[in-house]
């Protein structure tokens, strides 16, 4: 049977998706997440390769996606997910650069709020700028996982970027420690201002992966290992 096709880019039916969805940026995380997590795990969209499976981890229906790197990719998944696809929360998880100086490789970070460099929020038309925040209860939510199972977290402010390689190098990106700003990654803000305008829940959760100062970074397999922590407290906090 034809699957729906609500929007070009997710083909399934809204009753596919689970209220909680959980985008990685990497739709072979997405696929290893739903293997190695979650039961009977079904999947459910492979538009673009964006793979989004639907299972149940400890009884809890779920559902995972890739979401692509960047604010227009995660923007427009997360726009399609909370108005189609009758989809509340989403939790980012993936990986962020340090600039806080006391955050160690494999911290956990819980996006308060998310600062960035880009223009996302002038879709909106509002006469001002947006301050994209997470949902509260999920964040205390996230944090008390934390804290319950001894790792090691921050809570607060990162930058969400538009430019990988910036012209003036690290030492620009680190300006953003003088605002208490912990991390560098490419999404939550986009997601933040989606849930916000359409009345939905979101967090991000990352993982320290490289120490932007120092230049340490995690091999492949120690990020695959720290990112196991993450995506538990995602899970058990998903709706």
């Amino acid at each position: 049977m034809k699957k729906a096709n609500l929007t070009p880019h997710i083909e399934c039916s809204p009753e596919d998706f689970a209220k909680t969805v959980l985008l990685p940026g990497d739709p072979l995380r997405a696929k290893m997440i739903a293997e190695t997590y979650l039961t009977d795990a079904e999947l459910v969209n492979h538009i673009r390769g964006a793979n989004g499976y639907t299972g149940y981890y400890h009884g809890k229906r779920v559902s995972v996606m890739g979401s692509g790197m960047g604010m227009p990719s995660i923007g427009l998944y997360s726009y399609e997910l909370y108005h189609f696809f009758n989809v509340s929360s989403i939790i980012r998880v993936g990986s962020a650069g340090a600039i806080a100086p006391d955050l160690k490789l494999y911290d956990i970070i819980l996006a308060q709020g998310a600062c960035t460099d880009s223009n996302y929020f002038k879709s909106y038309h509002i006469p001002g700028k947006f301050a994209p925040i997470a949902d509260f209860r999920l964040l205390r939510q996230a944090a008390e996982e934390c804290e319950k199972n001894n790792i090691s977290f921050q809570v607060g402010n990162i930058l969400s970027s538009d430019v990988f390689y910036r012209e003036g190098g690290i030492a620009e990106t680190l300006q953003w420690r003088k605002m208490g700003v912990l991390g560098v990654e490419m999404e939550s803000a986009a997601l933040y201002m989606n849930a916000a305008r359409a009345g939905k829940k979101a967090l991000t959760i990352c993982t320290v992966s490289d120490l932007l100062e120092s230049g340490e970074a995690a091999s492949a397999e120690e990020r695959q290992n720290a990112f196991n922590d993450m995506v538990k407290i995602a899970l058990a906090i998903a709706e």
